[in-house]
């Protein structure tokens, strides 16, 4: 891949490094990033020293964390090989997961979309949309990414940030775009987190846009404003309430419902049961994050019981070391799930 590596033996003061060897030096720049801050990114998460010496990057620190280390640098320069950029969720997400470019191909794959094969089999994860490419940045994510593409009913459940909806709704717009389904729908139930917004002014779409808001600003980032609002005007993307299910059939659609603690037991089998020919599902939820009124049982909680080891249907899982918001995102999740675990 244009790079080498060779471990140095131990000097006078029992120093153990590892050399990298990067022969394109304008790519060994962007790898390093600006002010070397790419480079401090790794340091601080891996907890190394790295010291650049010309076209070479020394690592020091504990066995483990150089070698980590050396597998993410690798990975963060093949992927400049490739033409990509470095962010610095593209550093944490190869922290994360290692290096995805080196990794042994996926098996098992009957069933995926066609034309997706060739990813899963590649290692490397990526969703195209008209404005960006998205890629997993978990393991978890990248499963769930997988069983969004070879089954009909999926189900991610964990905390928030942890990616969801966002890529539930970027396989959409794949798969839209590749013309492997004819629509997107979108749903969410129109339930309030905890407050009484009274009564709000406007015509239908006005009262329940509020709502479905966090579904609007994902397909702005996957397609251009213009384009999304030339969709919704075409019947391609649809963003509706839960409640406007129902009586429907959606076939040749990829349908997303978020939110779906908040869907009540009746609602959610009303919801499961629309699945037509050529469609695909997803279910996206938090079950900490349940605003329905005390009394009421989740549909969520319910479908996942009754559901769970049906063929055809997945779950994928989530937890606060998927959040791939700000740090502290997580820091919060944990502590919050500490206090539930101390008051259970």
């Amino acid at each position: 891949m244009g790079f080498s590596a060779l471990t140095s033996p131990p000097r006078s003061e029992d120093v153990v490094e590892t050399l990298l060897e990067f022969p394109d030096n304008r790519l060994l720049i962007d790898l390093c990033g600006q002010f070397d801050r790419n480079l401090a990114q790794v340091e601080h998460e891996l907890g190394v020293q790295i010291i650049r010496r010309g076209n070479q990057l020394a690592l020091m620190g504990p066995g483990a964390a150089r070698s980590q280390a050396a597998v993410v640098l690798r990975g963060l320069y093949a992927r400049l090989e490739a033409g990509r950029p470095i962010e610095a969720g593209d550093i944490d997400g190869a922290i994360r997961m290692g290096d995805p470019m080196f990794e042994t191909p996926a098996r098992g794959n009957a069933g995926i979309a066609p034309g997706q094969l060739e990813m899963f089999q590649s290692g490397h994860v990526e969703i195209r949309t008209r404005k960006k490419v998205v890629e997993p940045r978990t393991e978890a994510q990248k499963a769930y990414v997988k069983s969004l593409y070879s089954t009909s009913l999926g189900f991610g459940i964990g905390p928030a940030g942890t990616g969801k909806t966002y890529l539930a709704v970027a396989v959409g717009v794949n798969m839209l775009i590749g013309g492997h389904v004819d629509k997107i729908i979108l749903s969410r139930p129109a339930v309030e987190a905890g407050e009484r917004l009274g009564f709000l002014p406007g015509d239908m779409k006005e009262k329940v846009d509020p709502y479905m808001q966090p579904l609007y600003d994902a397909l702005n980032d996957f397609l251009p404003t213009k384009q999304v609002q030339k969709m919704i005007e075409d019947k391609q993307i649809e963003i509706a309430p839960l409640a406007f299910m129902r009586g429907r059939t959606l076939s040749h659609a990829f349908v997303v419902l978020d939110e779906a603690q908040n869907a009540t037991s009746m609602q959610m089998k009303m919801f499961l049961t629309r699945l037509g020919e050529g469609s695909r599902m997803v279910i996206t939820g938090d079950r900490t994050q349940v605003d329905l009124p005390r009394g009421t049982s989740s549909g969520l909680a319910e479908a996942e019981r009754i559901l769970n080891g049906v063929k055809g249907v997945t779950f994928s899982y989530f937890t606060s070391k998927d959040v791939v918001r700000h740090p502290l995102v997580a820091r919060i999740i944990e502590a919050y799930e500490r206090d539930d675990e101390a008051a259970g």
